[in-house]
């Protein structure tokens, strides 16, 4: 125990940011998701292709090697930003791919039938697709969205290796002051898992309140 109430600064120093990546992260994986989602979608060709292209390449680039690529590689360009906003930007993109596949199956669940009522009436491919397909494709998909932002909140460890803190992070500094290294990682685990646990949560009231009943 003393691991803990030796370090409580430290790990909560780590947790906080952890909990900062994950939010932060989320947030614009969801909105790209979402973006992504429309474009793969969409009757124009172009906005199909370079839906489909972003979700080829993220989804088959392992995530070290594109925070390699947001780190070193951006700043190069000339855009010189906070170490933990460039984790957020290789995060969120990375799990953008994901979400978008998993609104791409709600949105095929969707009945054709809705879309072809809403054009019928007048609304324009953006209209329907906001007001009436993605409202019921996101009812049908908040489980495994919920499930790929726990992923996220997991893969956020490798910031630690890019001077980000983090959660994981801790265990370098615990372990040159000489703590038991078991016990480290014990106390580390038990950090996600309240994360892990608080998505899982959320998710599961939204699906209460606003999931489709099987």
């Amino acid at each position: 125990m003393n691991v803990l109430t030796d370090n409580w600064s430290l790990y909560g120093e780590g947790f906080l940011g952890t909990v900062e990546l994950t939010v932060y992260s989320s947030a614009l994986a969801l909105a790209l998701g979402f973006l992504m989602a429309s474009f793969r979608v969409a009757p124009v060709g172009s906005l199909r292709t370079f839906g489909t292209v972003w979700v080829t390449v993220l989804r088959n680039t392992p995530l070290t090697l594109l925070f390699f690529a947001v780190l070193l590689g951006l700043p190069r360009f000339g855009l010189v930003l906070p170490f933990t906003l460039f984790a957020v930007i290789a995060l969120g993109c990375y799990t953008s791919a994901f979400v978008c596949e998993v609104l791409r199956s709600g949105i095929n669940t969707v009945p054709t039938g809705q879309g072809e009522a809403a054009r019928s009436l007048g609304m324009t491919f953006r209209q329907t697709l906001a007001a009436v397909v993605l409202p019921q494709a996101f009812r049908s998909v908040i489980p495994p969205i919920g499930s790929t932002l726990i992923a996220l909140a997991k893969n956020s460890a490798i910031a630690g290796a890019f001077s980000v803190t983090e959660l994981l992070g801790t265990y370098k500094t615990l372990n040159e002051l000489g703590y038991n290294i078991i016990w480290t990682f014990v106390w580390i685990a038990a950090g996600y898992l309240i994360i892990t646990l608080t998505i899982s949560a959320v998710f599961h009231l939204l699906e209460r309140r606003w999931g489709v009943a099987r």
